[in-house]
């Protein structure tokens, strides 16, 4: 590496990053998951395109966990603890038990119908049964589902992982490694359950330290946030647990704690985890070789078709149905299971084990990949509308972010109202805030101004709140309640539930407060 291939490498990379930040315009106007367009560059970069050649699987696997870590850590970060704190149940049996379901059958479909061994078969039925958190998280953020199914939907794709890389990797050791079902029960279980205990270590212990310790510059505050994430993986990995299910319990938690400059840390974690996507998928697109996946385009359809029509619905079915869940439901959880960058990063896994025939399953696993997601996510929405489930519950909560004021003993709050906030109509004296803290100023079209007591809030606006330290809480929450309810929230027995301060909405948009 000399620094003139630094140049060059810095000028593929920023054009590369420029073309697909691009691309996302396109995605979002089509309806297309960006993942196809980042496949899509990285193909035309490759050996058959412009000739790039990267063909190191080990080195893939790699930067792909590396990826991973990331994507997963802003999934959980973005998460409202509030939406899927009731689908958790659920969420955890289909990331047990509907895995399991789904890996039996696409693997008796993989043996059956196109005739490969039970060990490639069941290497494929677990590479490709995990559902792709990025995937996930980038369409139902465009789709408005009740929050307890977009919760459920969220908290499976976060949960699933750490059971589906264990079962890939021991079944790629079948071979040389056999191992009785009661074993590997039991290491999914050891590993599953060191991996919650450290990300819920990290992240409390992480909660804890974030908000007694003032940092000099809100800048810091997203680092040390996504340190911490780092942190949890690979002290859940170390101690030979799930490091993926670290990871997104311990950004599960940080997201949701009543952390400074949270808007900003969210933010942050957006950019890098975007970062993250188009790394990994534009590496795929280069480590395939488009000419060898004709080859396996037909086994790839029939193997999707099983997991999308029969073993999909199937899981859903069996899971599901306990708990009570409407068919509608049931229907559009059986439809929204989408693959993306996890199951051609867990491929690599049998390639780098040296497994006969892994070249195979991996290009199954990107045309599967590619084809049923080029089928799936544009007609999610429309599902959706179609079962009468794509109008969404409740109204947006206000966006707060906090600036600790260490000096003065008090919090500086920023408040976003957004167009669904019932807290529109709203005069000031009306929020009713605790002693101890006020309205200071309203920020309404680019103009500031000292608002009275009768000056009625709009959408749009941007508030500062000045609060001590002792009504800090009961401040947020105040405001959070009346976001929910309107002015009379709290009156007349009405207490709309404001859920952990934390979970205050969607990363917000307004600069750090200072």
């Amino acid at each position: 590496m000399t620094v003139d291939r630094l140049n060059e490498l810095l000028l593929a990379c920023s054009l590369v990053l420029l073309v697909a930040v691009a691309a996302v315009r396109l995605s979002s106007r089509s309806g297309l998951p960006t993942l196809l367009i980042y496949l899509g560059i990285g193909v035309a970069m490759g050996e058959e395109g412009l000739g790039m050649d990267f063909s190191d699987p080990a080195l893939m696997q790699v930067l792909g966990y590396a990826a991973l870590v990331m994507i997963l850590a802003e999934g959980g970060l973005a998460t409202k603890w509030r939406d899927i704190k009731p689908a958790v149940p659920g969420a955890a049996v289909l990331a047990t038990a509907g895995v399991a379901i789904s890996v039996f059958v696409t693997a008796a479909a993989a043996h059956f119908l196109i005739g490969l061994s039970w060990q490639l078969s069941l290497i494929l039925g677990a590479v490709v049964s995990s559902t792709d958190a990025a995937a996930v998280f980038s369409v139902l953020r465009r789709v408005p589902l009740p929050r307890r199914l977009s919760g459920m939907l969220e908290a499976e794709s976060g949960f699933n992982d750490a059971p589906v890389v264990i079962l890939v990797l021991a079944f790629s050791q079948l071979a040389t490694d056999p191992m009785p079902w009661y074993r590997l029960i039991g290491m999914i279980v050891f590993q599953l359950v060191v991996g919650l205990a450290a990300g819920l270590a990290v992240g409390k212990l992480g909660e804890w330290g974030m908000r007694h310790v003032a940092l000099p510059s809100s800048g810091l505050y997203p680092i040390a946030v996504l340190a911490l994430c780092v942190l949890s993986y690979a002290a859940g990995a170390l101690a030979q647990g799930s490091g993926f299910l670290a990871v997104y319990i311990t950004g599960l938690i940080l997201g949701n704690a009543r952390l400074p400059h949270r808007p900003a840390v969210r933010g942050f974690a957006d950019g890098v985890a975007w970062i993250a996507q188009i790394g990994l998928f534009v590496l795929l697109g280069l480590l395939v070789t488009p000419s060898a996946l004709l080859r396996d385009f037909w086994p790839a359809i029939l193997i999707g078709l099983a997991l999308t029509v029969v073993a999909r619905p199937l899981s859903v079915l069996a899971c599901m149905t306990p708990l009570r869940m409407p068919w509608r439901e049931q229907v559009l959880m059986s439809w929204a299971g989408l693959r993306g960058a996890v199951p051609i990063v867990l491929a690599t896994i049998p390639m780098v084990a040296g497994v006969g025939q892994s070249d195979r399953i991996f290009n199954i696993v990107f045309v599967l990949v590619v084809v049923y997601t080029l089928i799936q996510g544009p007609t999610l929405p429309w599902l959706a509308r179609v079962l009468r489930l794509g109008d969404g519950d409740g109204a947006t909560d206000v966006e707060i972010e906090s600036a600790p004021l260490e000096r003065l003993r008090g919090h500086l709050l920023s408040v976003s109202i957004p167009a669904q906030s019932r807290m529109h109509g709203v005069e000031v004296g009306e929020l009713r805030l605790p002693q101890g803290s006020a309205v200071t100023l309203v920020v309404r079209g680019g103009k500031s101004f000292v608002p009275l007591p009768t000056t009625v809030l709009m959408r749009g606006d941007e508030l500062l709140v000045v609060a001590t330290d002792a009504v800090r809480d009961h401040a947020e929450q105040r405001l959070l309640a009346v976001g929910r309810g309107g002015k009379l929230a709290g009156w007349l027995g009405r207490h709309p539930n404001p859920g952990p301060p934390g979970a205050a909405g969607a990363p917000g948009r307004s600069a750090p407060s200072r």
